[in-house]
Formats: structure tokens, sequence, C-alpha cells
């Protein structure tokens, strides 16, 4: 979780968009439901054509989203980023189970709801000695996009991901009635407006609506204010 594994790069601009290098794919991520309405997986949307450099949208405006038409000027956005830079194990809480440990960095929250189904995952880490209840757990946790959530292999002390094709997604979020952040997957380097280099991550989210309290990270506001990007 420190280096990144492509040389790929996110560049946070001050109080405009993301600037992305190095021709990373983009396509929308569809957060897709079971007949009770849960987020159960992921589906891939509409892709764009590669670029090898591209800038998105923060500010929520641009009429051109997801990428950026300079309008974040015209509106006098503050993208001022205000999210802790500590590492993600410092920020987490950490829940013990018999098998597995499970870290939550609640201010990472994106709102994709993976983790409440079957019982919530908070309450399913104390029963990961039960082989069925181990692999629904590392689902859910895993297909948290946020990277809030995080299991832990107590033997080895490593995180148990799902390895990510390094790629960017655009959640889109139909159950809610609204577009999601800005998925990084994959261990992109995210950099701030100010040079800081964020800890590298396999599962990140961006702030695209403008309304996070947590930039560049977001927090769930898209669904506040059913933020739509299309």
């Amino acid at each position: 979780m420190s280096q990144p594994k492509t040389s790929v790069t996110v560049s946070v601009s001050q109080n405009g968009p993301y600037v992305v290098t190095g021709g990373v794919a983009l396509a929308e991520q569809v957060i897709a439901t079971n007949a009770e309405g849960e987020s159960e997986s992921w589906k891939e949307g509409r892709t764009y054509p590669a670029q090898q450099r591209y800038a998105l949208c923060r500010c929520g405006n641009s009429a051109k989203k997801p990428f950026c038409d300079g309008t974040h000027a015209k509106v006098g956005f503050d993208g001022t980023e205000t999210a802790s830079r500590e590492r993600y194990v410092d920020q987490a809480k950490s829940f013990d189970g018999p098998a597995l440990v499970l870290t939550d960095a609640r201010s990472l929250c994106a709102s994709g709801r993976f983790c409440d189904p079957n019982g919530e995952v908070w309450h399913q880490v104390a029963r990961t000695d039960d082989p069925e209840v181990k692999a629904t757990f590392l689902r859910q946790v895993n297909n948290c996009p946020a990277g809030r959530l995080v299991a832990w292999n107590k033997t080895t002390g490593l995180p148990v991901e799902t390895e990510l094709p390094t790629s960017i997604g655009l959640i889109e979020d139909p159950a809610e009635g609204c577009s999601g952040p800005i998925w990084l997957r994959g261990e992109i380097a995210l950099l701030s407006a100010d040079g800081f280099a964020y800890e590298v991550r396999n599962r990140m989210t961006l702030c695209r609506c403008g309304a996070s309290k947590n930039k560049p990270f977001c927090d769930g506001s898209h669904a506040e204010i059913k933020f739509r990007a299309t």
C-alpha cells in the first residue's frame, strides 16, 4: 500500500480538476443490486476513448462531465483539501475475528453500501471461521470502492485484497438515483495540490460533486445532494 505499481498519476489542481496522466482506462462502474435493493456487485457501463492525459471535473459543475470545462473558475470553486494525511492504518478502527481482522476508516466512506447485506460486515467478522461467512465477508469488504474497509489475514498480517486493474471508474448508483465518486483502482498515485503524495492504495474514491467535506476524498455527500453527472 505504499508504492504505485504503474506510472499513472492523478494530480489535484488548486481549486480545479484532477489531472490524470499515464493513459489509464476510464469507464463508468455501476452499482448493481439484488432483489432486495442491496448493493451486490459491480458492472461496467460506458467506456471512454483512451487518452494519455485528461482533466476530470471535481467541482461538479462542468457541462462536459466527466471532463473539466473550466467552470470551476467561473463558480469560484473552493477545492481546499481537508482530508487526513495519515496512513490508512493510523486512521482505521479494528474489529477482531477468529480468522480475519476488519479495519474501518469511517471518514473515507463513499456510501457504496456493500457493507450492509447479510447482517453487516462488522458482525460477520466475528464468524470468519465459517468458510461460507468468510467468503461473503471478503466479497463485501473488497467491493467497498473507497477502501474504507479492509480485511486482514491474522496469520500473515497482510491485507486480503482483490487485485484490481489499474483503471479509473466513474461510479453510478441507480438505486440511489445519483452519480457517485471517481474510483481510483489498482494502486494509482495521488498527488495533492501542494505536492504531497497520498498513501498509494488499491481502492480510493475522489469527490466529483464538489460537496465533500473530506476533499479530495469522497464522504458520501453526492447521495445527500443527489448529484447527477449525466
